[in-house]
């Protein structure tokens, strides 16, 4: 997500950063300004120093998402994926059961699909055990995957009657 950040008390004019961050940072990141320290369930990291310009150590290699609004105003099927620098893979679920991964320095609009490709077999399964691995770190799962599947539909029943 490309990211504009202005603060010329502590950001010189002109700083460039290609860390990985998210939207989950901006809260903590506010706090972090208005010298406050962030609640332990906030999932962000302050963008403070990367802001500032200075390098920062154990920064995230790889961010985890997940989409679950579908049927929703964009109508993407709900996912869950792994993004780092180079590589983006998600896995779709519900009605199906696919997998996708794109190498984004040689394919950044993400047209082909690499997930059967044999040359990236190590890189999927390096990939998917990271994936495995921030799924447990924020706490989701397949019973939650099914969880909000079921609340969906009963809800949509609901607005059917």
């Amino acid at each position: 997500m490309p990211l504009l950040v202005r603060y010329p008390a502590e950001i010189p004019a002109g700083t460039t950063n290609d860390d990985l961050v998210s939207n989950l940072d901006f809260a903590p990141t506010i706090l972090d300004w208005a010298g406050r320290s962030a609640p332990s369930e906030m999932q962000g990291l302050s963008l403070r120093s990367l802001a500032a310009g200075s390098a920062v150590e154990n920064r995230r290699s790889s961010l985890y998402y997940h989409y679950y609004e579908y049927p929703g105003p964009h109508m993407v099927k709900r996912h869950y994926g792994i993004r780092t620098p180079q590589y983006k893979l998600m896995h779709f679920y519900e009605d199906i059961d696919d997998w996708e991964l794109y190498d984004l320095e040689k394919d950044p609009r993400e047209q082909n699909n690499l997930y059967a490709d044999p040359e990236y077999s190590d890189r999927v399964a390096e990939l998917k055990s990271e994936l495995s691995s921030l799924r447990e770190y924020y706490g989701d799962s397949e019973q939650l995957d099914r969880r909000f599947i079921r609340e969906d539909a009963e809800k949509a029943e609901k607005r059917r009657k």
